[in-house]
């Protein structure tokens, strides 16, 4: 084949990748009904934010175009969304992380738990923990975040995902990305 089909090929490859991967359907729906009952409000859209690569190499929690986004209520901004995965004991749970125009925690959700046990830090008594906490700040499970009986793995995992998204900001803050 000559040089021109195989840059067709690869670029139409790439293509359908990028097509194929975004928030599945289900998640979808859970942040849409979390984000207008937070904000009351009934519609919303999401705008992807992006990072250059030589900077995103470097950051605790890499921020992909398809889990960090700017919130608006028609053209006026309303604030920001992580949405993510983090490992329990045998598999993935998906939260989502409302944050204010500078970053600080409003609000955060267990939207899927795939798991028998340790879906309590679903709990919105647990999750509020994290309310009020900015760039830079440090969560931790072991002296700042309280721990559930039977939930230790996912509790571990959902604390270290919420500090790497606050280092991670106030990274991207002090380098001007934000």
């Amino acid at each position: 084949m000559n040089n021109k089909v195989l840059r067709l090929i690869g670029v139409l490859f790439v293509v359908a990748v990028m097509m194929g991967f975004g928030i599945p359907k289900n998640v979808q729906k859970k942040v849409d009904k979390a984000v207008t009952s937070y904000f009351e409000i009934e519609a919303f859209t999401m705008r992807p934010i992006t990072v250059p690569s030589s900077v995103n190499i470097n950051l605790p929690c890499k921020i992909t175009g398809e889990n960090l986004f700017q919130l608006f209520d028609g053209q006026s901004p309303i604030g920001y969304i992580f949405i993510e995965q983090a490992p329990s004991k045998t598999a993935n749970f998906d939260y989502m992380i409302l944050m204010d125009d500078n970053f600080k925690i409003l609000h955060s959700k267990v939207l899927i738990y795939r798991e028998e046990y340790g879906g309590e830090i679903g709990s919105k008594r647990w999750l509020k923990q994290f309310i009020g906490k900015t760039p830079g700040d440090r969560v931790d499970h072991k002296t700042n975040i309280d721990g559930i009986a039977g939930a230790t793995i996912s509790v571990r995992s959902m604390t270290s995902a919420i500090d790497s998204l606050l280092q991670t900001v106030a990274i991207l803050q002090a380098n001007k990305v934000l």
